[in-house]
């Protein structure tokens, strides 16, 4: 019973955690990349949700509280910050939201009595949300919006394009959705014809990041092999010290709770990336994070950790170069510059910072939903049983 609680403890830290400091890449230097239409916001707004539910946003709301970071730092990204009057307290990292009413519970998860008590206009609930908070919002009279499943860099594009339809940010919605497939973009054609990296994300206890996952797939974006999915496992698998050094990673993605002295113990000692002392550091703090900002700052910085040399003459492009056309009156974003993650801006996110595989140099990381707290916690109960 020990032994598992103290997995789970390592696991809800991991994933718990957020507030990142980029490392850098260049801005491209060829000028604005513009969105040539957006679509216009109207209101009233209807949209099914996960649960199945029509929710109808009458007006565009003044106040917008949101339940878990990745909602919070959209609203940041897309321009829609001063709409937004509760947060919980992961997402303080961002400029002001320590100003903004803390609705995180004493323990995981949100108070609904804290949330209620911010007298939301709408109630934004990233895919995790506790199916009884959503319930118990709705039993309040309180609007709320439970997203799908993220999965993957259009899964976030999708939230995005959603998120500003339901607050009035249209046209900031369609700047920061341009901005991080503009870097995806410029990530798979930078290393188009490298040769891909084979990686592997230990998350702690034993478990590691699968296929079909939001992290695996910005692995991939950056041009990178996930061994776990290559082996077939899906999700958040256990997986054997025999099975981990079978794979053959060249590269352990570690944050600053693993650390990089992970490579020193086993199984990863007896990898390739063991024997090269090959680590990327990604801070934990973007780790469950689906939302523009992370993509951008993972696919830029793995790219780098990857391939540097391919993320050294990659065309990246800067948030302040995303200009919408055809956006009038559709809310458009309010912080054109790019915002790094610990809250400063940097024009080109950063690009002081320094990036690679072979230094461990700090890089900024991004998402395992908070659903997988859930999972993981539901497989350690059933063991005990």
């Amino acid at each position: 019973m020990r032994t598992h609680a103290a997995v789970l403890t390592v696991l809800l830290v991991v994933l718990s955690v957020v507030g990142a400091t980029p490392a850098g890449a260049a801005a491209s230097a060829s000028g604005p990349a513009q969105v040539t239409q957006a679509e216009q916001c109207s209101f009233p707004f209807t949209a099914t949700d996960a649960t199945g539910t029509e929710v109808t946003v009458e007006e565009k709301p003044e106040r917008v509280t949101t339940l878990m970071p990745s909602a919070a730092q959209t609203m940041w990204e897309i321009g829609g910050k001063e709409q937004v009057v509760g947060t919980t307290h992961f997402a303080h990292y961002l400029d002001g939201a320590d100003s903004r009413t803390n609705v995180s519970a004493s323990g995981m998860g949100v108070s609904t009595e804290a949330v209620v008590g911010t007298n939301p206009d709408l109630v934004l609930a990233p895919d995790g949300t506790d199916p009884d908070t959503v319930r118990a919002l709705r039993d309040a009279g309180v609007t709320v919006f439970l997203f799908e499943e993220t999965t993957s860099v259009e899964d976030v594009a999708r939230d995005t394009t959603l998120t500003g339809k339901l607050t009035g940010n249209c046209a900031g919605a369609a700047e920061a959705n341009a901005w991080m497939e503009a870097n995806v973009d410029a990530a798979a054609e930078a290393t188009a014809d490298a040769e891909r990296t084979r990686a592997i994300y230990p998350l702690g206890g034993g478990f590691v990041v699968g296929d079909e996952t939001f992290i695996h797939n910005v692995i991939v974006a950056s041009g990178g092999t996930n061994v776990v999915a290559e082996a077939g496992l899906s999700g958040y698998p256990e997986m054997s010290d025999e099975t981990v050094v079978e794979l053959e990673p060249e590269v352990v993605v570690v944050t600053d709770y693993t650390g990089r002295a992970i490579v020193e113990s086993e199984p990863y000692a007896s990898t390739p990336a063991g024997e090269e002392n090959r680590t990327v550091m990604i801070d934990r703090n973007l780790l469950n994070q689906p939302a523009p900002r992370s993509v951008v700052f993972a696919v830029r910085n793995l790219t780098a950790g990857f391939h540097p040399d391919a993320a050294e003459s990659a065309d990246w492009t800067a948030r302040s170069e995303v200009r919408v056309e055809g956006g009038a009156g559709s809310g458009g974003s309010e912080s054109a510059e790019e915002t790094d993650a610990s809250g400063g801006t940097a024009d080109d996110a950063g690009a002081d910072g320094d990036a690679g595989t072979e230094t461990g140099t700090q890089l900024p990381g991004l998402g395992v939903v908070a659903a997988v707290v859930a999972l993981v916690a539901t497989a350690l109960l059933a063991r005990r049983r």
